[in-house]
């Protein structure tokens, strides 16, 4: 049996489909369907281990923007309660307030950075290995932060099929060549796999897509 796992860096995902809307004539993709768009891929990764059909899961991982307008956070909780709905594991971290100064001017400017969310995709990333979860794993993301995980992940654990899923204009040779069975994610895809508008979630709720997207 060939159990896939697939963990999503959340902010690399999302910058990738604002990017692919810009290249597809501003026709928004953010109503993703994480879900099904990770299914459409097994095919790729079975290929690969030449083993047979098993179970799949799905980690998202993602930050609130509580720096961002409450517009903007309301459609971060509505889009997290679609993929949780739809079955996908979510792990959400935090932004930090930083102050940066111009070395010029000697001016300050307030930024927000996402903290702990790379670092609760590695770990998770090794407890996935750990545990036996799965044969394989997929990381959407094309992050090179991972890199150093991977490669423990790929010693201590060589019975593991890890690779990449490189969101759209996303891919990185680094992590190509230390996974070779990585694979991109078209634009097309995101097309293909988007939520129903409106979205009746598991409980009896419907759910619309933000005007925005």
């Amino acid at each position: 049996m060939n159990r896939v796992t697939f963990p999503a860096g959340g902010s690399n995902l999302y910058h990738s489909l604002v990017q692919a809307q810009g290249d597809n004539g501003n026709h928004c993709v953010k109503w993703l369907d994480l879900s099904r768009l990770c299914r459409g891929y097994l095919h790729v990764v079975r290929q690969q281990v030449r083993v047979g059909v098993g179970s799949e899961a799905i980690h998202y991982f993602s930050a609130p923007p509580t720096h961002r307008s409450q517009e903007t956070q309301n459609r971060h909780a509505l889009y997290m309660g679609c993929l949780k709905a739809s079955g996908i594991r979510v792990h959400l971290a935090r932004f930090k307030k930083r102050i940066v100064r111009c070395p010029l001017c000697n001016g300050e400017a307030v930024r927000h950075e996402e903290k702990e969310t790379d670092v609760a995709l590695a770990t998770q990333l090794l407890e996935i290995c750990h545990s036996g979860e799965a044969e394989s794993v997929v990381i959407v993301t094309g992050d090179t932060d991972l890199a150093p995980t991977v490669r423990t992940c790929k010693r201590l654990f060589p019975d593991v099929f890890i690779c990449f899923a490189f969101p759209y204009k996303r891919d990185n040779s680094e992590l190509k060549r230390l996974s070779p069975g990585s694979f991109k994610i078209s634009r097309d895809a995101y097309l293909k796999h988007q939520y129903p508008d409106p979205l009746e979630l598991s409980d009896g709720r419907t759910v619309t897509k933000p005007p925005q997207w």
